[in-house]
C-alpha cells in the first residue's frame, strides 16, 4: 500500500502549518521496536495534555474497553491520525470507489453503479460532527467525509474474497452547516487482531474527493465494548465473539496508546432495535495530516496481491501482522516487532488487520 507523504497535505491559505514531528529511535531495550507516530510525538511534547485532561473529566472507557456508551470528547480536541489501513478503496492503494458515481449517498448497506449485493447485519447509524479547530472549534460545514468499514462477516467490500466486486458499506457525505454527516449502515464485525472499528477520511470539500492525497484528516471510530457484546450475541456475528476475547483497546495496534480517548463513538440503541454511534471530530488545518494510507510507524513491506503474505518487518505495535479477512487481496505486510509469529502461525507474517 502506498504511503501518502504529509508534506503534500494540504494546509488552507494564510495558516502557518506546524513542524511534523520526528521519529525517534527504537526502544532496542524493550526489543519492541517501535516508532513513535505523529500523535504520540505531540503527547510526547506535551501538546496532548489539554486533551488528555479533557478525557479525564469526561466519561470513558477503561482500559480494556469495559466502560459502557459513553465515551469523553471536546469539541477543541483533534481527532488523532489514523492509518486508512489495507482497504481504504480511496485509490491510494488500488481501488477506487471515490472515482465513481453515485458514493455521495447516506444509505451505504448496499452497492452501487454496477454491483448488486447488501451487507446484512444489525442497523447502524453513524454521525459524525466535524468541528474546524483553526476556526474556534466552529461547525466545519462543506467538508467532504468519507466512511468505511467491514461487514458482518469481518470482511472488506472492493478487497475481500468473495465480495472485491461490491461496494457497499462505503460513501461519502457533505458536512451541513452544523459540520455533521450521517450515514445509514450496519454493525461492524470484529475481526482477527482489531478492535471494532469504522475508518473516516475529512477532505476539503466534495470536489477533493478523487485525489486521497488531498484529505485534510484520516481517522477511526472506535465502538464501546459493552455495545460489542451485546451486538455480537445476534445471529451472524458469531465469529466476532471469539475475535473481540482476543484483543482489548489497550493491545489494539490504533488506539492502543490511549485506549481510543478521543475517537470512543458515544452509542444509543439495542442489538434488536439498531444503534445509533456519534462521535465529534476536531480537525486542524493548521497542522500537517500524518495518516492517511500509512501504515503505523514501522510498518511492514507491501505483501503480494493474495492475502498480502510477506516478511513483516521491525516496528510498529503488536505483534506481526495478522490474517487479513477472508484472504483479502493487497494488503501490506505485518506491523509486529521483531520476533513475534502472526497468529495464523505462517512465517513471514499475514497483512496487517486495520
Amino acid at each position: 500500500m502506498q504511503e501518502r507523504d504529509p508534506a503534500r497535505r494540504p494546509i488552507l491559505p494564510g495558516l502557518a502549518q506546524r513542524p511534523a514531528a520526528a521519529a525517534v529511535d527504537q526502544d532496542t531495550a524493550a526489543g519492541l521496536g517501535v516508532l513513535v507516530n505523529r500523535r504520540r510525538m505531540l503527547t510526547f511534547l506535551g501538546v496532548g495534555a489539554a486533551a488528555a485532561g479533557l478525557a479525564a473529566c469526561g466519561g470513558s472507557t477503561d482500559s480494556s474497553g469495559t466502560g459502557g456508551a459513553t465515551a469523553a470528547s471536546s469539541d477543541s480536541a483533534e481527532i488523532p491520525e489514523e492509518t486508512a489501513g489495507p482497504y481504504p478503496g480511496d485509490g491510494s492503494n488500488g481501488p477506487d470507489v471515490l472515482e465513481q458515481d453515485g458514493i455521495i449517498r447516506s444509505d451505504i448497506r448496499s452497492s452501487f453503479g454496477d454491483a448488486s449485493g447488501t451487507a446484512e447485519g444489525i442497523p447502524m447509524t453513524l454521525e459524525l460532527t466535524i468541528t474546524d479547530l483553526a476556526n474556534s472549534a466552529a461547525p466545519f460545514a462543506g467538508v467532504a467525509v468519507y466512511v468505511w468499514h467491514c461487514d458482518r462477516d469481518g470482511k472488506y467490500s472492493l478487497y475481500s474474497e468473495g465480495i472485491t466486486g461490491e461496494n457497499y458499506l462505503r460513501g461519502v457525505q457533505v458536512a451541513d452547516e452544523n459540520g455533521v454527516v450521517r450515514f445509514t449502515s450496519i454493525f461492524p464485525a470484529c475481526y482477527s487482531g482489531r478492535w471494532p472499528h469504522i475508518h473516516f477520511e475529512v477532505y476539503p470539500d466534495q470536489s477533493s474527493i478523487t485525489d486521497s492525497t488531498k484529505a485534510i484528516a484520516t481517522s477511526q471510530v472506535a465502538l464501546p465494548k459493552e455495545i460489542c457484546d451485546a451486538a455480537y450475541t445476534e445471529a451472524g456475528y458469531e465469529q466476532s465473539v471469539t475475535n473481540l476475547a482476543q484483543v482489548t483497546l489497550d493491545d489494539d495496534n490504533v488506539f492502543g496508546d490511549d485506549s481510543a480517548a478521543r475517537q470512543l463513538g458515544t452509542v444509543t440503541g439495542s442489538a434488536t432495535a439498531g444503534y445509533q454511534v456519534s462521535l465529534t471530530a476536531g480537525v486542524d488545518t493548521t497542522t500537517a495530516a500524518g495518516g492517511g494510507g500509512q501504515a503505523p510507524a514501522g510498518g511492514g513491506s507491501q505483501g503480494s496481491a493474495e492475502g498480502g503474505a510477506g516478511g513483516g518487518q521491525p516496528g510498529g505495535y503488536g505483534a506481526p501482522g495478522g490474517q487479513p479477512p477472508s484472504g483479502a487481496q493487497g494488503g501490506q505486510a505485518g506491523y509486529g516487532a521483531p520476533g513475534g509469529q502472526p497468529p495464523s502461525g505462517a512465517p513471514g507474517g499475514q497483512a496487517p488487520s486495520a
